[in-house]
Order: structure tokens, then C-alpha cells, then sequence
């Protein structure tokens, strides 16, 4: 009958109980604390990357002298970056800068600054990719590349000591450019090139808040940031106080100035030039560490002029004035 388990053929399954975890599950939730970074992680590639970057650095030709203390590694930034455009190429190869890959449009039209590109990285043992213009766009972020990139490692700032040493070495009066708050990379390229153009011997930049030197700096500076150095400061208003223990003056760029710059005083002497942001001008601590404010005289219907033109024109009148005591 039905239900009958004791029928012939008739089999009754035992009914198995799970087994008790012992605790293991109970573990397994517990977890294991927080994720290491990914540069702290053996394996990865951030690892590797940041190994081969510190390696480098110590094997920096200079990086230490006999008899003299060793110098502290330079500070890198974490990403590589793209140069675009062919003078800002040119210029970078010719300076010697570490490239890693050179980027060549297809069906690219020659003039003689890429015949240069060409005969300088060939000479360098550089790597020659001849790419897409789609992909030469991605590249660059949609820069205007002019058919030329070239891939750079992470820029090396200074010390804010190299500046003046910089100065020493070639027997000059050392004249650096500071920048207060400018955030705009392309700002900072103008003023690199204003800087070498008038013969500074580097621009100082806060190490938080301002503008560093991306691709759209090397871009704006023509290949000048390949060749004027850019040390950061943990705090502008300190370091610009340790300039003038070594003997600077400090001389801030204001609207509102005290005098103006075709009277800029001691333009011949060791000078710091600070130049604030064009909407924010100079910072009460960083004013407060200035010998002198000088301003800049314009038209009335402009209001204020951008970092990069007001190095330009300070810098062009120091030079003026050094040239003609020479």
C-alpha cells in the first residue's frame, strides 16, 4: 500500500545533517585588514613603475659628490607625460630629456624640425612609432600635436637651494621667479618661457594648489621647461624667508604697488620675483615677505594681466636694466 515502507523493494534513504564549519566561516568574515596600496604590492605594475622610478633617481648623474653631502632625490610626478607639438619636441630632444617613445603621425609632412626629431632620437637610440592621426589625437588628449609626440617620464623638480645654486655656478646674480597660487599649467608655461628667455635661473611653485609641469606646461613654455628648472616649496612664505637669510630680495608684482616696474628696485642685485594669480593676486603671508610691491601701469579698461605676461614684462626689465651695467 501506499506509505508502506516496509513493502518489498522498499529502501529508506538515511537523511544526511551538515557538518559543523568548526569556525571557519566564521574567520573567513573576520577579513584581513585593508588592501595594501597597489606601489606597496610586489607584483604590480604601480610596484615595478615606482622601484624602476626610485633606481633612477639614484643612479641621477650628480646626485652626490665626493666630500660633500648627498643631494636629496628629486621630487617626480606619478604619471608619465605627453609633449605635443614640434617645437616643444624639438626642444626637449635637444635638451637631452630622457624620452621614452617618439610618436610620428602617418603620412606626416616634413619640415626641418622633424627631419631634427628624427636625426636626434635616431642618434638617442629612441623608439620611432609611426601611429594613426586618431590615435596621436588620443595620445595627446586632442592637443594640437602638429603630427609630433613625444612620451617623457615624470618631470624632476629642484630643490629650492638648485636655483641659487644655479646662479653660483654661472656667476651671476640669481634671479628666480616665484608664482602665489597660480593653478593654470599653461600660465606656468609662459612664464618658463619668459624666464628663459630673460635669463632667470628658475621659477619656485608651491607644492599644493599651483599649477605643475604637465604637458600643457612643456606645450605653452616652447621647450624651455627643458631647460629652466622648477623647484617646489612645501611653504612659499618659508622658503621665500630662507631666500632672504641668503641674501635675496623679494620683490612682489601687485597692482597696487608701492612703485612700479620701470622703477623696479634691486633689479641688479639677487631678486625674487613673485607673481600672484590674476584673480587673487598675492597672499597676506606671501606680501608679508616681500622687501618691495611693484605694479605693473595699464589701461583702465583692463582690469589685470594674466601671470605669465606680468613675469614677461618684469623679467624684460631686469635684463634691461642688469644688460646695461655689463
Amino acid at each position: 500500500m501506499a506509505g508502506n515502507s516496509k513493502r518489498r523493494g522498499a529502501v529508506r534513504k538515511a537523511v544526511k545533517r551538515p557538518a559543523g564549519s568548526g569556525g571557519r566561516v566564521r574567520q573567513g568574515l573576520e577579513g584581513r585588514g585593508p588592501t595594501p596600496k597597489a606601489e606597496d604590492r610586489e607584483h604590480h605594475p604601480a610596484h615595478q613603475r615606482k622601484a624602476a622610478a626610485e633606481a633612477r633617481a639614484a643612479a641621477r648623474p650628480g646626485a652626490s659628490t665626493a666630500g660633500a653631502a648627498p643631494r636629496r632625490p628629486a621630487r617626480r610626478s606619478t604619471t608619465h607625460e605627453v609633449v605635443a607639438g614640434r617645437n616643444a619636441v624639438l626642444e626637449a630632444l635637444r635638451a637631452g630629456v630622457p624620452v621614452t617613445t617618439v610618436y610620428l603621425a602617418a603620412r606626416l609632412e616634413h619640415d626641418d624640425r622633424t627631419r631634427e626629431i628624427i636625426a636626434i632620437a635616431a642618434d638617442a637610440r629612441r623608439p620611432l612609432l609611426e601611429v594613426g592621426r586618431l590615435e596621436l589625437d588620443r595620445l595627446t588628449d586632442g592637443a594640437v600635436h602638429q603630427g609630433v609626440a613625444i612620451q617623457v617620464p615624470p618631470y624632476a623638480y629642484a630643490e629650492p637651494d638648485d636655483l641659487l645654486d644655479a646662479a653660483a655656478a654661472r656667476d651671476e646674480a640669481a634671479l628666480v621667479v616665484a608664482l602665489d597660487g597660480v593653478t593654470d599649467p599653461r600660465n606656468l608655461g609662459a612664464v618658463l618661457r619668459s624666464a628663459g628667455a630673460f635669463g632667470a635661473h628658475g621659477v619656485l611653485v608651491p607644492e599644493r594648489r599651483a599649477a605643475g609641469v604637465t604637458a600643457s606646461a612643456w606645450k605653452v613654455s616652447a621647450g624651455a621647461a627643458a631647460r629652466v628648472p622648477v623647484a617646489r616649496a612645501t611653504n612659499l612664505a618659508r622658503t621665500l624667508g630662507e631666500y632672504r637669510k641668503a641674501g635675496l630680495f623679494v620683490v612682489g608684482l601687485d597692482g597696487h604697488g608701492d612703485t612700479t616696474v620701470a622703477e623696479l628696485p634691486f633689479s641688479r642685485d639677487p631678486l625674487v620675483l613673485v607673481v600672484g594669480s590674476e584673480g587673487k593676486g598675492l597672499s597676506r603671508l606671501v606680501r608679508e615677505q616681500c622687501d618691495a610691491i611693484a605694479a605693473i601701469p595699464i589701461a583702465g579698461a583692463v582690469e589685470s594681466l594674466n601671470a605669465g605676461v606680468a613675469a614677461g614684462i618684469a623679467l624684460y626689465e631686469v635684463a634691461r636694466r642688469r644688460s646695461s651695467t655689463s
